[in-house]
């Protein structure tokens, strides 16, 4: 019987796109695997099997016959004492990149400088011919196998495999130029072979780098109260429901209710906000967040991977499986490259019966520039977008954003509060603001209806004295009844208490009208509403200027709130939805032929953020429902950050369309220059290296936070 698992495994030694494709066709060739997915950024593999048929051992061997491993993964640490817990297990986040990249670079540039012109000078004045004339041919073939040992033994290898990479082409050239007897041309080979190693290592390491920072902020350990006393553990053993202990300048590790305690958290881990968060008993917490000030208990609610934390890393590892058709077609290329550029030698060596032309033409094609130009862009818009609350499931979802011509916006949660507001106080019969909105909430006082919360709000707001009300009922649909302060108080909507029309102005504009008697007599009518998010008119006119003209409100509200409230926003409108409405809504845009972005609050809009092409959820933090529905979750409830999703996706396919144009260019140059004999071999082999860095230094442009923001 067939028992299919998924199986993630990490894999060791990957460099480039070409090394994740032999690692999924060695184990995708086992029987029993049904699919694999192999990722270079979080250097794994997440492979679908049927357990009966294949293993562990059997993928661990295909891997290492690919040329790579599966490094053996830890065990879990016993239970520490709480006087052991500065020597837990911890992980130290990476320097900033800025901090070591920079100089490295500057190094690397000045190095290979300088042996660029050292080659050039010396190609020009016939130094190498001079010194391969002089040097015996065994003591550079030498050299040559020593410097380029590690390279020739993985192209050896891949070639038993029956498998060409970007170093079988300059091996090939290597071969060549030791044929005719330049060995000192094919020592300069192997050491831009080696450099050029460096350079894809160096560069892949850059986009892995904000996923390992990220991943490096998760808990390792936490203080759980056990049997009177407290322990540190690893986060991997603590239990739903066991309450863990957070000190002042700990981080907290878990997901969970505070019971007790007060401190000052910065949330920035999961939402990206830098301004910290007040947070004291029945709040809830993240793991990841740090508490700056105070001590908290809390009651664990979920913990290690399953925390909102947990889920964070797991979508920004996995962002990889979702490719843009941009990146998949350049990873088809890629595959035909290489024999194309075979193709290109045998021709060269056939009609120009040049050896040297041959070799050069192996030796300047530069394959993994093709494959790194897209997912190099991509996974350094999804690591930097991660830390700062902005979780992008895949590459394909910025291309399809980037090109986007619709976007449909649910109301509540997502463009208002969610919450009511008092907005208006009407008073009547010698009553002040204040006076009424006493009464009111001393009546509502224990009302669990959602505008006596509001009611109460505003009272709180204004420092108000509230009285204990006597003789509360609550009528549903209509209102309360109490007696405060004496008096007979009566708070309810219109068909509780009779009036002539009064408040009907508030009513057109949407609000919810609470009429007010005392002691029988009309004392007042407070008005609430579903406030709009402040920043909301200001990033619709952003969108709108990024070319997305067709902005719709979609609501389950009534005809007139949806009216007043997307005419103070300048909406088109829909009204009196259920769930199965806007769904049938984005499919009737996507027929049109339409690119179609759905914001909402991700519960239950949750079936047409599927739907659309891009489905935003708004304020995700803690919501299960939001992060599994939505291709891009916004962990805060931040309209800004929807214009700036909208440049970050305009602006990576900007540096993915010109990281292809200057590859493709360069390639078609080189190849010319050295098909015609213009571009010698040990010139060539300096070549193949300058696309990596011409890469690596345009898509680092996408890490840096303020050009991402205002850039258009």
């Amino acid at each position: 019987m067939k028992q299919i698992e998924t199986l993630e495994i990490p894999i060791a030694g990957m460099d480039c796109t070409e090394c994740t494709m032999h690692v999924k066709k060695a184990i995708g060739a086992l029987p029993g695997v049904k699919s694999v997915d192999v990722f270079l950024a979080s250097e794994k593999a997440v492979i679908q099997l049927d357990s009966t048929v294949v293993g562990l051992p059997e993928i661990r061997q295909a891997v290492a016959g690919s040329g790579y491993s599966v490094p053996m993964v830890e065990t879990a640490e016993p239970q520490l004492p709480i006087d052991a817990r500065n020597n837990a297990q911890k992980t130290v986040a990476s320097a900033p990149l800025s901090d070591f990249s920079r100089p490295i670079l500057t190094v690397f540039g000045i190095v290979f400088g300088v042996v660029l012109f050292v080659v050039v000078v010396g190609e020009w004045l016939g130094l190498f011919e001079t010194l391969t004339s002089r040097v015996p041919w065994p003591v550079g073939l030498g050299i040559v196998l020593i410097g380029g040992y590690p390279i020739f033994r993985n192209v050896f290898r891949a070639t038993l495999r029956r498998q060409i990479t970007s170093h079988t082409l300059m091996t090939v050239g290597v071969i060549a130029a030791l044929v005719v007897g330049q060995w000192a041309t094919a020592v300069v080979i192997v050491f831009f072979m080696r450099v050029g190693d460096y350079t894809e290592k160096f560069t892949t390491e850059r986009a892995r780098r904000a996923v390992k920072d990220l991943t490096a902020m998760a808990p390792q350990t936490a203080r759980v109260e056990r049997s009177g006393s407290e322990v540190e553990i690893p986060i991997g053993q603590v239990h739903l429901g066991e309450v863990v202990v957070v000190r002042p300048g700990e981080t907290i590790p878990v997901d969970g209710e505070v019971l007790d305690g007060l401190a000052t958290v910065d949330q920035a881990a999961i939402t990206g906000e830098s301004m910290p968060v007040e947070t004291g008993p029945g709040a809830r917490v993240y793991a990841a967040s740090l508490a700056r000030l105070g001590h908290l208990r809390v009651r664990t609610t979920h913990a290690g991977t399953d925390t909102t934390f947990g889920r964070v890393i797991k979508m920004v590892q996995d962002a990889e499986a979702h490719r843009s058709s941009v990146q998949t077609m350049a990873d088809r290329f890629s595959s035909y490259f290489l024999p194309l550029v075979l193709g290109i030698a045998l021709l060269t060596f056939i009609i120009r019966q040049d050896p040297l032309a041959t070799a050069a033409v192996l030796v300047v094609a530069c394959s993994c520039s093709i494959a790194l130009a897209t997912p190099i862009a991509m996974l350094a818009s999804i690591g930097a977008g991660a830390k700062r609350g902005l979780l992008i499931k895949g590459g394909k979802y910025l291309e399809t954003l980037a090109r986007a011509d619709v976007l449909l916006i649910d109301k509540t949660g997502t463009l208002t509060l969610g919450k009511p507001k008092v907005t208006d106080i009407v008073t009547l019969n010698g009553l002040v603001d204040t006076d009424l909105l006493a009464l009111v909430a001393s009546a509502e006082r224990y009302s669990e209806h959602p505008l006596a919360e509001a009611v109460r709000t505003a009272a709180n707001e204004r420092h108000l004295v509230l009285h204990e009300p006597q003789n509360f009922e609550a009528l549903p649909g209509l209102g309360v009844r109490a007696n405060v302060n004496g008096f007979a108080v009566s708070v309810g909507n219109r068909r509780m208490i009779e009036t002539a029309g009064a408040g009907s102005e508030l009513e057109a504009q949407g609000k919810t009208l609470l009429f007010v008697t005392r002691d029988s007599e009309l004392a007042g009518i407070l008005a609430a509403a579903d406030t709009l998010r402040p920043e909301v008119p200001q990033a619709l006119e952003e969108v709108r200027k990024l070319g997305v003209r067709q902005i719709e409100l979609l609501t389950g509200d009534n005809e007139r709130t949806a009216s007043a409230l997307a005419e103070k926003i300048g909406l088109s409108y829909r009204a009196n939805l259920l769930p199965e409405d806007k769904i049938r809504i984005v499919k009737e845009y996507q027929t049109k032929g339409h690119v179609v972005v759905m914001v909402g609050d991700g519960v239950n809009d949750a079936p047409a953020l599927a739907q659309a092409d891009v489905g935003i959820a708004m304020g995700a933090a803690g919501t299960d429902v939001a992060i599994e529905a939505a291709h891009i979750a916004l962990m805060r409830e931040d309209w800004t950050l929807v214009p700036e999703m909208f440049r970050i996706a305009r602006r990576t396919m900007r540096v993915v369309k010109m990281n292809l144009l200057f590859t493709g260019v360069y390639n078609v140059l080189g190849l010319t220059l050295a098909a015609l004999g213009i571009l010698p071999p040990i010139l060539a082999a300096a070549a193949q290296s300058l696309p990596d860095l011409g890469i690596l230094g345009n898509s680092a442009r996408l890490l840096h936070h303020k050009d991402s923001v205002r850039q258009t």
